[in-house]
C-alpha cells in the first residue's frame, strides 16, 4: 500500500503548472503554434497506416490496382505533409527553446541580484544557486518538449489502439502492459540521478572552483610563481573522476534494466506477429489486416513508449526544476516596507546607530555588540580597529545589506527599516577594499557609480580629475573610451593604484549624501595618498564621509575617530584626544609609528 501511495505522489509531481505558466508568459505565440503542429503530427501517421491496409487489400486483385495506386498517393501525401510539419515543428521548438533559455537566465540574474547579501555568505546557498544555474536554463524547454511528445504520442496511440482493438481486444490491452516496465525503470532512475546530483552539488562546485583557479586571469600570476598548476589539476581530476564513476554506475544499471524492458517489448511484438500470421494462414485475416496488425502494434508500441518516456522525462525535469524554484522562493530578510517613508535629502540630523548588535547567520560570535555611533551632515568620521573588529560589518548595516539583531540605524530619526532599501542605498557611495575592476571602457567604469541617468561626460571627467585617475586615463590610446583589462580584444591594463583611482572616481561620480571609503589609499603611492587627503574636504563636497583605514596618516584628518575592538566601540575622539588618553588607539598608533621613528 505504501508503494502505491508513493507512486501516486510521484505522478502528482507530473503537474508542472508553474513551469507551463512560466512558459506561456514568456512565449505564448510559439507555444500555441507548437501545439497546433503537434496535433497535425499526431493525426497524419494514422492516415498513413490506414492507407497501407487499403493498399495491400486492393493489390491482391487485378481489379483493385487502381484503388491501390490512389491509396499509395494518399500515403505519400501524408508522409510529405508529416515531413513538412516535422520541419516546421523543429524550427518552432528551437525558437521557443532559445527564447525560453534566455528568459530563464534573465530570471536567474534578476533573482541573484535581488536576494540578500547574507545568502552569498552561506555554502548551502551556493549549492542551490549552482544547481539552479545548471538545470534552469534548459529544463523548462525540455519539459515543453516532453509535453509535446506526450500530446503527439497520445493522439497517435489512441488511433492505433482503436484500430487494433477492432481486430482483437487482447492485442490493444497487451500494447499498454508491454510499455509500462520501461516507464517504471525511467522514473526510478530519474529519482536516483536526482538524489545523486543533490549529494554531489558541493563537489561539483569544488571542481568548478579548481577549474577557475587554473583558467582565470586573477590567480594566473600566483599559480605560476608558486607552481600550483599541478596541485590544482590533480585535485580537479580526482573530483571529476569520483563524479564520473558515480554517474557511470547509474548509467550502467539503467542500461541493464532498460535492455530487459526492450527484450520484453521485442518478444511481445514478434509474438503478436506470429499469432497474426497463424490467423492469416487460417483465412481469418486478410493480407492488409495482417500488415496493419504488425505495423500497428509495432508503431503503437513506439507511440506508447514515447508517451511514457515523455511522462518520465516530465517527472525527471520537474524534479530537477525544484532547485530552480527553491532558488526563486528564497525569502529576503531585508524587506522594503509596504508604505516606505521618503529618504530625507539633504540630511538635517545625520545618521545614528543606537545599541546595534549583529551576528552573521550560522556564526556563534557577535560581530557587533551594543554599538552607538553618529555621523552628522558634512562630518568625516573614521573607523579604526584590528582585522575582525567589526568595521566592515558596521558599513554593511549602514547600507542596509543586513538588519541589526538588536538596536536600530536611523537617518534624521527615521529607522532605516521604514524606508526603501534601494532608495536608501542611492544615498551612499562606497569604495570597498576589494573594489571591482570592470573590463569595460574607462568612461563606463566611472559611470557605473550612478547608472540612474545616461553617462555625463563632463561629470565623468570631473570625477576622474578629483580621484587622480584622469592623467592615467588620458595616456591610454582611446582616452576615456579605452577598454580596460586583458579579457577582451584591444583591452589595456592599468596598475593597481590606477584601478583604485577609478574606483574612487566611481564613488565621487555618485550624487550621494554619504561617501564610504574602505582602505581608500591601500594601492596608492605616498604622493598620491598625500594629494588625495590634502584636498579630501573638497573631494567629498560637503557630504558626510566614513573612512576605514589601518593607516593612521589617513584617519588623522577625521573629525572624530571611533575605535572598535571585538565588535564594540571602545573609544571615540579626535586623533589628539585619543593619543592623550593612552588607550587602545594610542597602542595601535605607536605600534605603527615605531617603524617610521627608528633610525
Amino acid at each position: 500500500m505504501k508503494r502505491i501511495r508513493g507512486w501516486l505522489q510521484r505522478f502528482k509531481a507530473l503537474r508542472p503548472r508553474r513551469t507551463l505558466a512560466l512558459l506561456w508568459r514568456i512565449c505564448p505565440g510559439w507555444t500555441a503554434l507548437s501545439l497546433l503542429l503537434v496535433i497535425g503530427q499526431g493525426v497524419l501517421p494514422l492516415l498513413g497506416l490506414y492507407a497501407m491496409k487499403r493498399i495491400f487489400d486492393a493489390a491482391v486483385t487485378q481489379e483493385g490496382l487502381q484503388t491501390a495506386l490512389v491509396w499509395a498517393g494518399v500515403a505519400a501525401g501524408a508522409a510529405l505533409l508529416t515531413a513538412l510539419l516535422r520541419a516546421a515543428a523543429s524550427y518552432v521548438q528551437q525558437a521557443l527553446s532559445q527564447q525560453l533559455t534566455d528568459a530563464v537566465s534573465d530570471i536567474l540574474h534578476e533573482r541573484s541580484v535581488a536576494v540578500d547579501l547574507a545568502y552569498y555568505e552561506q555554502p548551502a546557498y551556493y549549492d542551490t544557486l549552482h544547481r539552479a544555474q545548471q538545470e534552469a536554463p534548459h529544463r523548462p524547454a525540455a519539459m515543453f518538449g516532453y509535453l509535446v511528445q506526450i500530446v503527439q504520442s497520445a493522439i497517435s496511440l489512441i488511433g492505433v489502439a482503436a484500430l487494433l482493438i477492432v481486430f482483437h481486444w487482447v492485442i490493444g490491452l497487451l500494447l499498454f502492459f508491454v510499455a509500462l516496465p520501461g516507464m517504471a525503470v525511467r522514473m526510478i532512475f530519474s529519482r536516483r540521478q536526482y538524489a545523486f546530483e543533490v549529494r554531489q552539488a558541493a563537489h561539483e562546485r569544488e571542481a568548478a572552483y579548481y577549474h577557475n583557479l587554473i583558467t582565470d586571469s586573477g590567480p594566473a600570476t600566483e599559480v605560476r610563481l608558486f607552481g600550483l598548476g599541478d596541485v590544482f589539476r590533480s585535485r580537479f581530476r580526482a573530483l571529476r573522476a569520483a563524479l564520473r564513476k558515480g554517474r557511470l554506475r547509474l548509467v550502467r544499471r539503467h542500461a541493464l534494466f532498460d535492455l530487459a524492458t526492450q527484450v520484453l517489448a521485442i518478444g511481445a511484438t514478434f509474438g503478436i506477429f506470429a499469432y497474426s500470421v497463424a490467423q492469416a494462414a487460417r483465412g481469418q485475416l486478410s493480407l492488409g489486416s495482417l500488415v496493419i496488425v504488425y505495423l500497428g502494434f509495432q508503431s503503437g508500441l513506439g507511440y506508447l513508449q514515447s508517451l511514457l518516456h515523455g511522462l518520465a522525462g516530465l517527472f525527471e525535469s520537474n524534479l530537477f526544476l525544484t532547485h530552480f524554484y527553491q532558488f526563486l522562493d528564497l525569502k529576503n530578510q531585508v524587506q522594503a516596507p509596504v508604505d516606505p517613508l521618503p529618504v530625507p535629502r539633504p540630511f538635517r540630523r545625520g545618521v545614528e546607530l543606537q545599541g546595534v548588535s549583529f551576528r552573521y547567520p550560522g556564526s556563534d560570535r557577535d560581530s557587533l555588540r551594543g554599538v552607538d555611533l553618529t555621523l552628522k551632515p558634512g562630518e568625516v568620521i573614521a573607523l579604526v580597529g584590528e582585522n575582525g573588529a567589526g568595521k566592515t560589518t558596521l558599513i554593511k548595516l549602514l547600507c542596509r545589506l543586513y538588519d541589526p539583531a538588536a538596536g536600530c540605524v536611523r537617518v534624521d530619526g527615521i529607522d532605516l527599516r521604514q524606508v526603501d532599501p534601494a532608495e536608501w542605498r542611492r544615498q551612499i557611495a562606497v569604495v570597498l577594499q576589494d573594489y571591482m575592476c570592470y573590463f569595460f571602457s574607462a568612461e563606463e567604469n566611472i559611470w557605473l557609480g550612478d547608472v540612474s541617468a545616461p553617462p555625463d561626460e563632463e561629470r565623468i571627467r570631473a570625477a576622474a580629475r578629483l580621484s587622480g585617475a584622469e592623467e592615467a586615463v588620458e595616456r591610454l590610446s582611446g582616452s576615456f573610451r579605452s577598454i580596460l583589462g586583458k579579457l577582451f580584444e584591444g583591452g589595456m591594463e592599468l596598475s593597481t593604484g590606477e584601478w583604485q583611482k577609478l574606483a574612487l572616481a566611481r564613488a565621487f561620480y555618485r550624487k550621494a549624501e554619504i561617501v564610504v571609503l574602505d582602505e581608500p589609499t591601500s594601492s596608492l603611492d605616498p604622493l598620491a595618498e598625500a594629494e588625495l587627503f590634502q584636498q579630501f574636504r573638497r573631494l567629498i563636497a560637503g557630504r558626510s564621509a566614513i573612512v576605514i583605514s589601518h593607516r593612521f596618516s589617513t584617519v588623522q584628518m577625521a573629525d572624530r575617530i571611533y575605535v572598535l575592538e571585538s565588535g564594540q566601540v571602545v573609544e571615540c575622539g579626535t586623533h589628539a584626544e585619543l593619543l592623550a588618553r593612552g588607550g587602545h588607539y594610542a597602542r595601535l598608533y605607536m605600534a605603527q609609528a615605531q617603524y617610521y621613528q627608528q633610525g
